[in-house]
C-alpha cells in the first residue's frame, strides 16, 4: 500500500473585497489632481450628511477648508512647501469620511 496521507478539507473564510479610498487610489498621480479629487469626495460627503451630523461636518468643512488654500496658484509646479502640505493633508483626510459597516450582531439602541 503507498503512503496514505489524510487530508482534511480546507475551509478558507471569503475575503471582504478591499476598495480603496481616492487617496490610495490616485497613487502616480499629480499631487494636486489627487488633493483635487478628495476635495471633491469630501464635498459630496459632506452635501449627503444629515444636518445632525455636528462632529463629522465640523471636520470635513474644516478640511475643505484648510485644504483650498493650498489648491491657488500654478498647481503644475507646486512649491516643496505647498507639495508636502497637500501630502500631509491627504494622509491626514484618508479616512474622514468613511463609515464602518455595522456589524449583524450588535444593535444601536
Amino acid at each position: 500500500m503507498p503512503n496514505e496521507k489524510s487530508h482534511s478539507p480546507i475551509t478558507r473564510t471569503p475575503r471582504t473585497q478591499h476598495i480603496p479610498n481616492s487617496t490610495d487610489a490616485t497613487r502616480g498621480e499629480p499631487l494636486a489632481q489627487r488633493a483635487l479629487t478628495r476635495r471633491a469626495e469630501l464635498s459630496k460627503v459632506l452635501d449627503r450628511l444629515p444636518i445632525d451630523e455636528l462632529r463629522l461636518r465640523a471636520d470635513l468643512e474644516a478640511a475643505l477648508a484648510a485644504v483650498t488654500g493650498m489648491l491657488t496658484g500654478d498647481l503644475d509646479h507646486l512649491s516643496d512647501t505647498t507639495a508636502a502640505d497637500l501630502n500631509r493633508w491627504l494622509e491626514n483626510v484618508k479616512h474622514l469620511g468613511e463609515t464602518a459597516p455595522k456589524s449583524r450582531g450588535h444593535a444601536h439602541r
